[in-house]
């Protein structure tokens, strides 16, 4: 099948900042009112009838009476994907399938579409969740509430093997002109502006394997990823190899980001009982366990709060 985002959605403007923070769009800002188009692009991925109405208040309720909960996912592997089996899985979509199994909701079904149109789908009900390590950031939590982050990450580059223009954050890709590209809706593109890179000359595309694909063809010199997403995507790769994962510049100041799986506003009652249940799976190291198959390690694993990272 061919992936449909890998952290992609339409173009993104420039990104507002928001307060002390850059905003941090995936995986990655959306921008409000974007369009919330779905593509199904695998078996098993149909839609079923909306689950939630404008109140929210019982929404666990019906999900555990019809037995399914509907993930957003935007085929990034690995935080959530459909295989070559046309199955569902991903770090995000697994931990979900534990938690809605501990919450008396037996099933979870796939819809698919791209990164940008996760929370424009979410909060017109397209799906029930979104699943798909989003990053939690100011910007979203005015759209959207989240659950804790269920991991914590950096940033990595996609460079042609040896590296040969040394570039190792943000920084050196301005200081050497590298040319420069990302995905659709990422975060990094964030960070290539805070470092003083001109948002109009960022070659977008619209996943990682896309990605891969201009470094090892010499149109961009460097794409920029989450330090999990370049380490997989570079692994079958002759040409390209991932940098050494860093800490990207937010005013001035080095920053970890934080990603977790976002609500409707009004799923209070969903998103607490979903956190209940993530804080055990932490605390047991059950967490570990289930995200380690796609490259996740102890350092990923945090225990800070969607509070702290939407800020005040």
């Amino acid at each position: 099948m061919t992936w449909m985002e890998l952290g992609s959605g339409a173009p993104m403007a420039s990104p507002p900042v928001h307060g002390a923070h850059i905003p941090r769009p995936s995986r990655r800002a959306l921008l409000a009112g974007a369009a919330g188009l779905l593509v199904p692009v695998a078996a098993g991925c149909s839609r079923v009838a909306t689950a939630s109405t404008s109140d929210g208040g019982d929404l666990l309720d019906r999900l555990r009476a019809q037995g399914v909960a509907r993930l957003g996912i935007a085929g990034e592997i690995p935080f959530g994907y459909i295989d070559k089996n046309g199955d569902l899985t991903g770090e995000a979509p697994e931990l979900a399938k534990v938690i809605f199994k501990r919450l008396g909701v037996d099933r979870v079904q796939a819809v698919p579409t791209e990164f940008g149109s996760l929370i424009p789908g979410l909060n017109s009900q397209q799906f029930d969740i979104v699943s798909a390590g989003m990053y939690i950031n100011p910007d979203r939590c005015e759209q959207v509430i989240f659950s804790d982050p269920d991991y914590q990450m950096l940033d990595s580059f996609v460079v042609r093997k040896g590296n040969p223009l040394g570039l190792h954050n943000y920084q050196d890709v301005v200081k050497k002109k590298a040319k420069f590209a990302t995905g659709t809706g990422y975060a990094e593109i964030a960070y290539a502006v805070e470092a003083g890179y001109e948002e109009s000359d960022i070659l977008i595309v619209p996943d990682q394997v896309a990605g891969m694909n201009a470094v090892e063809a010499g149109r961009a010199d460097v794409f920029a990823a989450t330090a999990v997403t370049a380490r997989q995507v570079v692994l079958k790769s002759r040409k390209a190899e991932a940098t050494e994962a860093f800490k990207p510049l937010v005013d001035g100041k080095p920053h970890v980001d934080g990603g977790g799986f976002a609500f409707r506003p009004t799923e209070t009652k969903l998103r607490d009982a979903f956190n209940a249940e993530l804080r055990k799976l932490r605390e047991s190291g059950e967490l570990l366990r289930i995200i380690k198959p796609f490259g996740f390690t102890q350092d990923e694993v945090t225990d800070m709060t969607a509070k702290e990272l939407c800020g005040p």
